[in-house]
Formats: structure tokens, C-alpha cells, sequence
């Protein structure tokens, strides 16, 4: 602890007048003295150095420091004062709304009081919960140019289903409806000739004349009468491609009577459209050079009757109406602009975009998706909070997870509960002494008053004495220190600017040799007068602080995220280091599947530090040699639809996995971005599509019922046993039967061959004999003819 005391000497003129005079030092109590090291002399001075330093206003302190403050200083002389926070209304929250609104509470606590001094912070926690069948107020805007025909006949047709839609979200809803073109002067309209001006679709067809903005149906519960209505309606035409739904979006949005906005209700303002929309300083073209003002100019006939003498709202301007009156803006837009209206969603907070379909039939769709959007996400916005208080954010979402730099959750289901850790820290002290700001979740009425008294003075300081004796009448003795008058130099005001004492000139340096007042003042009366200085302030006992000499990073000092006090950066929230360079916050390190550094690094200083080899990238999105989206994915759908896996295991599904599940029967090609992935698990087939639409959302579709085998059937198996036994019992029969045929077929071939073979023989043997019987009669024959021949010779 700090505290700053004051040593009096009494110094007396005569016998019966005797002037004291204070010297007071504030003293950090501490390993290092950071309450006298920063060029104190008042009480003030001395609390905002640092919320410990104090400062003690008695004016008869002992001279040695060194003896026990508690003794040497009562309590009553210490200026300290201590920063609170006090809850001074916490209604607990609502369950359920059963489509009425009274007593429903979704913020809490709803009131607390603040005290603060400088460079002293308080925490204090944010609850936030989405009751159940909260009552709706939808305010249907269309476009009604001449390329919006087709959207406007089917629309005639869904004003029942629209109500049947909504009503499954609550049972109290209720309906409007608005129509707007451009405004109703050249070059935004058609003037020549005359009969354009009635008929601007002359020549083409027959349609109504051109109009700004007109409010057809005040919002009411009778959805027959918004069928009935829009059925009434006809297109018009103007001539320049840009409308002026802006202008209609700002009177809807201000004019809260005329269109019947409930204060305790959502506000859902659905804004179609297939063109660009004009912006602020577009109606200089027409002449127009008086801005917007923000006012309701909806005349008795329900029409904006300053379309020609007021210039279109700027998108500041509609990002505050918008948020002050608690309504979500939903685009509905076709392909054409989509990108136009994406950027516009970035600049207007709490804004969706959904794609409108050429002839609007998918209006209903895209209602339901941006109001079930809207209500998944609990996002704190912060309205009318001072320069010199700064806010930090710390969200815990569903699964208790804390979360630095954030003040949203994602993937809320109706009920949820979440919470917001806050820290107010005050970075200097205003004029004023009190302040009041508000924090409330985007698109609630329910709303956080907080309230911040500023501790920046002494008590000290209401019993200030001017012209005290103990200032030798030319100065202020307040908190024990003489605040002396213009012209009037010295610790008592006892010297003038043209007074010089050299003799002096030591107590101007903080030890011997040191220059005097640090090279950068002039040692008038023992006391320094600091030179000023073009690059800041210069200050201090000595003149030895400033406000220009600390560590600059990318050429401006502390960063440019905090301030420079006597060489040292004092960082402001979110941000740490020497030099304030550091941010705290992880939001920029947010990949797009939900994961910090898409789960692939750290966040140091919010920047990704990526981790995982191959991976690069702002937010470490891009590694080919990484798993694929499917493969992260299938761990969300593990976790959030079957409740097991690694993810449900460590309970961090709901911090890692954003997305949202959609079941389907089966899946359909929705965008050439669109992926689809199959894993198996338990030998079951799972097939999901991860989606992320235009807006940045990411979805899953997974398909309801896994591709599994069926289980054996008893009976079947049975049967199939038995047919195979009969069938192999069959076959072996079969091949037994061929077996011995094919040998019996041998067998009598061999015996045929064997019976022929016998046959031939005695075949052959019967002509052999029958051979040698002819050869021997022939030789027989030969010889007695032979014989004959020579006895005849002979005779």
C-alpha cells in the first residue's frame, strides 16, 4: 500500500502568530515506490498513480518517516478510497414466457452500482437466458419495384403458413406489413412523359404509381388481414437500379407507435429485396442535402411523407436505431446482391442474411433459419459507455468452458443459461462525477444498468482554505499542501517567478551532481518550474516524468493501446507488455469450424501460432496434410447428436463444436461447397453434409437413421444349415454316383476290349492252322508233281 504523509513545521512570526506549513509524501508501502516516483503534489495526483497509494492530510505528523504510519496517521487523515460494487437489483431469472410477457426477466442481475478510482478495475458476472414461447412481432418490408412481381404473387399465397411456421416457436405472434420503392424525384423516378408519372411501367404494363415508403399493415395478430393485404398490393417501377429500403427500413424501425412494435416482445424486421439500396449523400444527386435525422415522419395515411426532402439514412445511423429499439434485421436477398448485403450485415450488428429464391417461395425457410439463428446466440452490446472506462469480456458458454476476449455464445438452444465475466476498469478521471451506461444481449429489451461513481477526489479537498496563512496568503491550503496563485512559486507560495536563490539549486536535484530538475526546468525558489515541451507533458518533483518517453511499437507509443505515465505504458483492457502489444482477446483466432486456431495452434497476443505441421493460415485454416473437415466434424456429430466420444468425454463439446444439427431423411446437393462424409462405427454407416451458408453459419445435415447390417435370423440360419447339409449330402451322392459310373463305364470298356481281344485270337489262330493245312497240301502237291515230272524224265 501506498499512503502519502505530511510533515509540518511550525514557524512562528511573532510571540502570538505562528504560521504551519505542511509538506505532504506519498509513500508506497511496497518493494518499489511507485506512488513517489511519478511527480505527486496533490492529493489527486497521488490517487490515480495507483489504486493503492494514499494519501494522509494531517498536518502534525512527526518528521521521521520512519515512524509506524497507523501511530503517525489516524485513519480519519488517510484519503484512500476503495472501489466496490454493490448489486442493487437481481431479479432471479425466467423459465418460460407461456407467450406473455409480463414479470419475464432473461438478464441478471438488472441493476448495480459502481465505484471506481483510476487505474482500479471490479468483475462482475453477466447471466443470460433465452426463456421459452417469447411473444414475436414480425414486420414484413418488400420490395414492390417491378422485378419483385414474382415475389409478390407468392407471397399472396404464405401468409397463413408463415403465422403456421412462426406459431411453432410461439403462441403469441403478431404481423405487419411494409412496402417501399424510391423516392419520388428525378433521377429516381420516371417524370417524362406525364403519363409516366401515374403509370411509371408505361408501355410495358399497368402498375401503381411510384411511392417511398408507405406502411400497409400495422402488426397485429389477425394474420387474415396480412393475406388480405398483400393480395391488395401491386408493384410500381422507378428508374435507377438502387432502391430506397433504407429510408423504409429506418421509418419502420423509429416509428414505434405507427407500426405497433410491443416493448416486451422480439422484433424481427424481414427486409426483400433483388437490388442495391441507396446511402447516405445519394440524395445529393436529387438536390436533397439535409441528413437524415433519425426522426418518424409516418403522416396519417401511413406514408413517409419527407422521402423528398431528407437524404437516405447512413448505416451508422440505422446500426443505432436498430440496437436502441431492440430489432433484429433479417435480409432476404437474392443471389445477385448477397455479397453486397453480407457486408452491410458486418457493419450492422445483429443482422442475418439469408438467399431469397427468384420467386420468394422460400421465404418461409428463411424465416424460420434467421429467427432460429437469432435465438442460438447470446451476444452483450454495450450502449453509452464512457471514453476513460474501459470494459473487458470473459464468456462461459454451455459446457462451463471460460473463454477470454468473448462476449457471445454460440449453438444456444431455447433455455440455455449462459454467462459473461465483466471487468470495468477506469482509465482516467472525467469531469463528471458519476456516470450511467447499460449493457444488454443484442436484440433483448432486457437490460443491465450500471452505474459508476468516479472516486477521483479527496474528502480533503471540501476543506480547502484560500488565502490560508499557512500560504502566506497567496495560495490554497488544501489537503495539506499550498496550491499557490498564479505568479507564486515555493512550497508556501512564499516566492515570485523573479525570485532566484542559487543557493537553492540542491534542493531542485534528486541526488548531488544530478542535473537540476533533470536538465528539463528551472530551479526557481527550491522548487522546479518544468519547461514545456512539443512532443507532451512534462512533470514531477524533479521534471522527471513525461508522457512521450515510453517504448513505441509500429511507431506509436504503448502501442497505441494504452498511455505513457512517467515512462512506463499503462495498457488499457485486453492488452499486456511493455509496450501494450499484446491483446488478450481471442476472438481473431476463432477459425470458421468453430475451434480456437481451427484447433490446430495456440492464440498468443490474438494472433495463431500454428502448431500442427503443415498447417498455416490466419486462424491455421489451411493444412492439406491435416485431417479433413469430415474427419474434425464426425467428432461434433459424435459428441452433440450420440452424446459419446473423446469430446463428451472431456466435456467441451458445446466450446468446440458451433455448429448446428439438422436431421434429415436423406441428403440433397445444396452448394458446390457443400461436403459430404461418411464414417462407420459399430458397424453401422453414418452419413452427414457439412454446409457453411453465406452468412459464415455452419451446419450439419445428418442423415436420422445409419446405414446398419441386420442382425441373423434364427430361423433363416437354421434353414440355410439344413439346405446345405441336404445339398452337400446330395452332392456327395451325386459324386458318388458319378464316381462309380464312370468306373463301371471303365470297367466294361476293359472288359469289351478284353472279350474282343479273345475273340480275334482264336479268330486268328483258326486261320493260322487253316494256312499251315493249305501250305502243307500245296507243298505236298508241288512235291509229287515235282515227282512225277522226273520219273518221266527218267522213262
Amino acid at each position: 500500500m501506498c499512503v502519502c504523509v505530511c510533515v509540518c513545521v511550525c514557524v512562528c512570526v511573532c510571540v502570538c502568530v505562528c504560521v504551519c506549513v505542511c509538506v505532504c509524501v506519498c509513500v508506497f508501502l511496497g518493494s518499489s515506490n511507485i506512488c513517489t516516483s511519478r511527480g505527486v503534489r496533490t492529493c489527486k495526483e497521488c490517487l490515480s498513480i495507483h489504486p493503492t497509494c494514499a494519501w494522509c492530510s494531517k498536518q502534525s505528523l512527526p518528521t521521521d518517516l520512519n515512524i509506524s504510519l497507523q501511530s503517525g496517521c489516524g485513519a480519519e487523515f488517510i484519503e484512500s478510497p476503495v472501489s466496490s460494487m454493490t448489486v442493487k437489483e437481481d431479479r432471479p431469472l425466467s423459465d418460460k414466457a407461456q407467450g406473455s410477457t409480463r414479470d419475464i426477466t432473461q438478464i441478471q442481475p438488472q441493476r448495480i452500482h459502481l465505484t471506481l478510482r483510476p487505474g482500479d478495475s471490479k468483475r462482475f458476472t453477466v447471466t443470460v437466458r433465452q426463456v421459452a414461447d417469447y411473444p414475436v412481432d414480425l414486420y414484413y418490408l418488400m420490395d414492390l419495384s417491378y422485378s419483385m412481381k414474382d415475389d409478390l404473387v407468392s407471397l399472396r399465397s404464405l401468409g397463413n403458413e408463415l403465422a403456421t411456421a412462426m406459431g411453432q416457436a410461439t403462441s403469441n405472434l403478431r404481423m405487419g406489413f411494409g412496402a417501399f420503392v424510391d423516392k419520388t424525384l428525378s433521377p429516381y423516378m420516371y417524370m417524362f412523359p406525364d403519363e409516366a408519372v401515374k403509370n411509371p411501367c408505361l408501355g410495358a404494363a399497368v402498375c401503381r404509381p411510384q411511392f417511398g415508403y408507405k406502411n400497409v399493415l400495422s402488426l397485429t395478430e389477425q394474420v387474415s388481414r396480412f393475406t388480405e393485404e398483400v393480395k391488395n398490393q401491386e408493384v410500381s417501377r422507378n428508374r435507377d437500379a438502387p432502391e430506397g429500403g433504407f429510408d423504409a427500413v429506418l421509418q419502420a424501425v423509429v416509428c414505434k407507435d405507427k407500426i405497433g412494435w410491443r416493448s416486451d416482445a422480439s422484433h424481427l424486421l424481414v427486409f426483400t429485396t433483388d437490388a442495391n439500396t441507396h446511402t447516405a449523400l445519394d440524395g445529393r444527386v436529387a438536390g436533397i442535402v439535409q441528413p437524415s435525422d433519425g426522426q418518424c415522419y409516418v403522416n396519417n395515411e401511413n406514408n413517409y411523407d419527407k422521402t423528398t426532402l431528407l437524404d437516405y439514412p447512413s448505416i451508422a445511423m440505422l446500426a443505432d436505431k436498430l440496437s436502441e429499439n431492440n430489432i433484429n434485421l433479417i435480409f432476404a436477398v437474392t443471389d445477385n446482391v448477397m455479397p453486397l448485403y453480407l457486408n452491410y450485415s458486418k457493419l450492422i450488428p445483429g443482422t442475418t442474411v439469408g438467399r431469397l429464391s427468384y420467386d420468394s417461395k422460400n421465404i418461409i425457410q428463411l424465416i424460420q433459419d434467421a429467427y432460429t439463428n437469432i435465438r442460438s446466440k447470446a451476444e452483450l452490446e454495450v450502449l453509452g459507455v464512457p471514453d476513460e472506462l474501459t470494459l473487458s469480456f470473459n464468456a462461459t458458454c454451455l459446457n462451463g468452458e471460460v473463454v477470454p476476449g468473448v462476449r457471445s455464445c454460440l449453438g444456444l438452444k431455447i433455455g440455455d443459461t449462459v454467462s459473461f465475466n465483466v471487468e470495468a476498469t477506469l482509465r482516467a478521471c472525467p469531469k463528471e462525477k458519476n456516470r450511467t451506461f447499460n449493457i444488454k444481449p443484442m436484440g433483448f429489451k432486457d437490460t443491465l444498468q450500471v452505474t459508476v461513481d468516479y472516486a477521483c477526489n479527496c474528502a480533503c479537498h471540501d476543506s480547502a482554505q484560500p488565502a490560508s496563512p499557512a500560504c502566506y496568503g497567496n495560495g490554497t491550503l488544501e489537503c495539506g499542501v499550498c496550491l499557490c496563485d498564479a505568479g507564486r512559486l515555493g512550497p508556501h507560495c512564499e516566492c515570485t517567478e523573479e525570485d532566484h536563490k542559487p543557493t537553492e539549486a540542491d534542493s531542485c536535484s534528486p541526488e548531488p551532481q544530478a542535473p537540476i530538475c533533470s536538465g528539463r526546468g528551472d530551479c526557481l525558489c527550491g522548487q522546479c518550474s518544468c519547461h514545456s515541451n512539443n512532443f507532451g507533458k512534462v512533470w514531477g518533483k524533479y521534471c522527471e516524468c513525461d508522457d512521450f518517453n515510453c517504448i513505441r511499437s509500429k511507431g506509436q507509443l504503448c502501442s497505441g493501446h494504452g498511455d505513457c505515465v512517467c515512462g512506463f505504458c499503462q495498457c488499457n483492457p485486453d492488452w499486456l507488455g511493455e509496450s501494450c502489444n499484446c491483446s488478450t482477446r481471442t476472438d481473431n483466432c476463432m477459425g470458421s469450424i468453430g475451434l480456437l486456431c481451427s484447433g490446430r495452434g495456440h492464440c498468443t497476443c490474438g494472433v495463431c501460432e500454428c502448431t500442427q505441421p503443415g498447417a498455416y493460415g490466419a486462424t491455421c485454416e489451411k493444412c492439406p496434410t491435416c485431417p479433413d473437415s469430415c474427419t474434425i466434424k464426425k467428432d461434433c456429430v459424435e459428441c452433440k447428436h450420440y452424446k459419446r466420444g473423446t469430446l463428451f468425454e472431456k466435456n467441451s463439446c458445446n466450446t468446440i463444436c458451433r455448429d448446428d444439427i439438422t436431421l434429415v431423411d436423406e441428403l440433397v446437393f445444396r452448394e458446390k461447397s457443400a461436403v459430404n462424409c461418411t464414417y462407420k462405427d459399430d458397424n453401422c454407416v453414418h452419413h452427414f453434409q457439412y454446409y457453411e451458408d453465406i452468412s459464415g453459419k455452419s451446419i450439419l445435415y445428418l442423415v436420422k437413421e445409419p446405414e446398419c447390417p441386420m442382425g441373423p435370423d434364427i430361423l433363416v440360419v437354421m434353414a440355410y444349415v439344413a439346405g446345405s447339409i441336404l445339398l452337400l449330402g446330395l452332392a456327395a451322392l451325386l459324386i458318388w454316383k458319378l464316381l462309380v459310373t464312370i468306373h463301371d463305364r471303365r470297367e466294361y470298356a476293359k472288359f469289351e476290349e478284353e472279350r474282343a481281344k479273345a475273340k480275334w485270337e482264336a479268330v486268328r489262330q483258326n486261320h493260322t492252322n487253316i494256312y499251315i493245312s493249305l501250305s502243307l497240301s500245296l507243298s505236298l502237291s508241288l512235291s509229287l508233281s515235282c515227282t512225277h515230272t522226273e520219273t518221266n524224265t527218267h522213262t
